[in-house]
């Protein structure tokens, strides 16, 4: 496991979980529910739900408007580049696209102004083989 992937785990506190669904079968569901039960504060964005998990959800990272560790994104890789933008302009150590996700523009965008970027890799089955929170 890459050692910088640990550590932003570890030190990680909130994540934005971007294209989250209310439907516990959805994986962006499931997977932001581990989130949860890690002791991560799970930030939902989707612009039709107003809350998931017990949490506000917010329309957008923008209407959030705070800085979040990690910005994890669950949409399809033509809809990220706005995703990026907005997480550049609110503040984020990390921008994290889950498994079958990966925009190489926007990942060297986000590189480039210093945010640690997560292509096609699942956050919780990278928890889970670290045997959760490291």
């Amino acid at each position: 496991m890459d050692e910088k992937i640990r550590t932003l785990l570890h030190e990680a506190r909130d994540i934005a979980v971007v294209g989250i669904s209310d439907k516990p079968d959805r994986p962006s569901h499931d997977v932001a529910a581990y989130l949860q039960s890690a002791g991560y504060r799970v930030i939902p964005i989707n612009p039709v739900l107003s809350e998931v998990l017990g949490e506000r959800c917010y329309p957008t990272l923008a209407a959030y408007g705070k800085p979040v560790d990690v910005v994890d994104i669950f949409r399809k890789p033509e809809a990220v580049p706005p995703v990026v933008e907005e997480a550049l302009t609110v503040g984020t150590r990390a921008v994290w696209m889950q498994e079958g996700i990966r925009h190489p523009e926007s990942a060297a965008k986000a590189r480039s102004a210093g945010i640690f970027v997560v292509e096609d890799l699942c956050i919780k089955k990278v928890l889970m083989a670290l045997g959760g929170r490291p």
